[in-house]
């Protein structure tokens, strides 16, 4: 039975999809999961995809902040949690109350949570995090040994326990790319200073969802999945194909549909011109709902992003709007109200993620997170529920 959205346009997440993708990856990789919740669940929600991915087997979670972490505990969610990202305003001691463990890159970030600590009975958890060739945040190699030398006193003094050592891949959705031999190298190397320097972590990881399933090397103690666990290829035209199940449908109704003669030109810029007779529908989203505003390029409009309705694939024409865009029906007059899916797994009748992250430049990450704005989300069960349509 046909469901219309509620309101102009909606996000339905089967929680089913994300605790089956969780089993999957878990079942894959032979080694604890880490499901990866931050940014608001990749645009999942982050709440209701942690307690699905834990559904599904993950024994850990993760966030990027703290504020995410206690965000996750005030919700009731339990278990072992870790965040990575920390600012001088970061409120460590509420991330140890909270049991969360927090990462460390440097002396000084190891110093600030000492202080944060003081007079603290039960010491806190941490991991650090050590750079092995991102580049990005973690401890450089000429600073791992002032690190390991400090985490370890840290842990005599009884401020703190640490319970992992941790990196991240710079190419693992490229599977032969160098930096992925050097990185893996590097993390070994890490990892026999830390033990040197006495340190004994319950957790080594350095596998992301690309590694996690490509690269079985780099999955020591456990892996950390964000956008596998979502069902999207973290390698596209690289991942194996083990049945991820995309867990996202964004749809709309079909607002209006016009007639265009030849030489009508469409939406802002005039981007767009049409060659020949035709007809337009009108979809109620647009960049506010993080629709994104490169979908349709003059220099190339036979590469724009599309939209599935009546089990047709339909492509933008003209510059996407604020609040909406254009697409070429190519004759058809689908009913006013008709459903219009933006993106969602194959079962859902129009392109995925993946068709317009291509179609954009960009990846199935950005897609997926960005997406939002006005739109209501709607969580459904496959398992238990009517198919989403």
């Amino acid at each position: 039975m046909h469901r219309p959205p509620l309101g102009p346009a909606e996000i339905v997440v089967d929680l089913a999809a994300i605790r089956a993708n969780a089993r999957l990856l878990r079942q894959t990789a032979g080694v604890p999961l880490i499901a990866v919740v931050k940014a608001d669940g990749y645009g999942h929600g982050m709440v209701e995809s942690a307690r699905a991915a834990l559904e599904g087997g993950a024994e850990w979670l993760a966030t990027a902040t703290i504020e995410e972490a206690l965000a996750l505990r005030a919700a009731g969610v339990e278990g072992p949690l870790l965040c990575w990202i920390t600012t001088q305003h970061s409120d460590h001691r509420a991330a140890a109350d909270a049991g969360i463990d927090v990462s460390a890159y440097s002396v000084e970030e190891l110093d600030a949570i000492a202080a944060a600590l003081e007079g603290r009975a039960e010491p806190a958890r941490i991991q650090l995090k050590v750079d092995t060739g991102l580049s990005r945040g973690g401890a450089p190699r000429a600073a791992w040994a002032e690190v390991f030398a400090r985490a370890r006193a840290g842990e005599e003094a009884g401020l703190w326990r640490v319970t992992g050592i941790w990196s991240h891949f710079a190419c693992a959705d490229e599977p032969a790319h160098v930096a992925n031999d050097r990185q893996e190298q590097a993390f070994r190397d890490a990892l026999a200073l830390a033990d040197q320097a006495g340190l004994r972590p319950e957790l080594r990881h350095l596998a992301n969802s690309a590694a996690a399933i490509l690269r079985p090397s780099s999955r020591f103690d456990a892996v950390r999945c964000g956008i596998a666990m979502y069902g999207l290829d973290p390698a596209p035209g690289e991942a194996t194909e083990i049945g991820l199940v995309p867990a996202m449908t964004v749809r709309a109704p079909l607002v209006m549909v016009k007639e265009l003669s030849a030489g009508d030109s469409v939406s802002y810029g005039h981007l767009w011109t049409a060659d020949s007779p035709t007809t337009v529908g009108l979809v109620p989203v647009g960049y506010g709902e993080g629709i994104p505003r490169h979908a349709f390029r003059r220099d190339a409009p036979e590469a724009a992003a599309q939209v599935g309705i009546d089990g047709k694939r339909r492509p933008i024409r003209g510059t996407v709007c604020m609040d909406q865009v254009v697409v070429d029906l190519g004759g058809d007059h689908p009913p006013v109200g008709s459903d219009v899916i933006v993106f969602g797994p194959p079962a859902a009748g129009g392109p995925s993620a993946q068709d317009w992250a291509e179609a954009c430049g960009t990846i199935n990450y950005e897609i997926v997170t960005r997406i939002g704005g006005r739109m209501t989300r709607r969580y459904v069960d496959g398992d238990a529920t009517e198919p989403i349509r």
